[in-house]
């Protein structure tokens, strides 16, 4: 689901582009840190918004629920769902440096408007095979300000000069694979057998 959801936010924040008359800039997904190679990767890079995945964890809050259902007078259990925090890094690599900070400002601006998204207030293709089966989501975006410091390690870390940039917290994304790992019957009644002594 992670790739869903970055070209759900690749598209919404696209549209948005248009929206306010910003027809030349674009968001696309890729790394960052291969913005200043030779590559064929760089050249989808060039002049344009990125947006990269730069980290990840797990929400520790949620790791104690259980997961079962009951289903056809069964109780199957699964592994809990894994709750994630992605952190995405939008870098503005324009070739013009005003352009950059025009791009920023709009995707700032975008996530502050809308910062929940779920099925019913989000549009995208569905006609894109990896997007056909996407359900239910329901996830929010929150602008996270590193420290001077935390902002050189991460450039640093992905190896290339420093962009005009911004990083955002993207709250619990589930993830959980379609697998029962065992199943029993539907506890319906409970009988007790104790007597009680005078």
């Amino acid at each position: 689901m992670i790739f869903e959801v970055f070209q759900i936010l690749k598209e919404q924040i696209n549209h948005y582009f248009e929206e306010v008359g910003l027809e030349n800039s674009e968001l696309v997904i890729d790394n960052i840190a291969l913005a200043e190679g030779a590559a064929e990767a760089a050249d989808g890079m060039r002049d344009k918004m990125v947006l990269t995945l730069v980290n990840l964890h797990e929400e520790g809050t949620l790791k104690n629920f259980s997961n079962h259902y009951v289903n056809d007078n069964k109780v199957q259990y699964r592994n809990r769902v894994i709750n994630l925090h992605l952190f995405l890094l939008f870098s503005a690599n324009r070739n013009v440096y005003s352009n950059s900070l025009i791009d920023l400002s709009a995707v700032i601006n975008f996530f502050q408007g809308k910062k929940r998204f779920t099925q019913a207030n989000t549009v995208f293709n569905r006609e894109l095979e990896a997007m056909e089966n996407v359900g239910n989501f329901n996830f929010t975006v929150e602008l996270y300000t590193p420290t001077f410091e935390e902002m050189n390690f991460i450039w640093g870390t992905l190896g290339g000069k420093q962009l005009p940039s911004v990083l955002y917290q993207l709250n619990l994304l589930p993830m959980e694979r379609d697998m029962t790992h065992s199943e029993g019957p539907l506890i319906e009644s409970v009988h007790s057998d104790v007597k009680h002594k005078n």
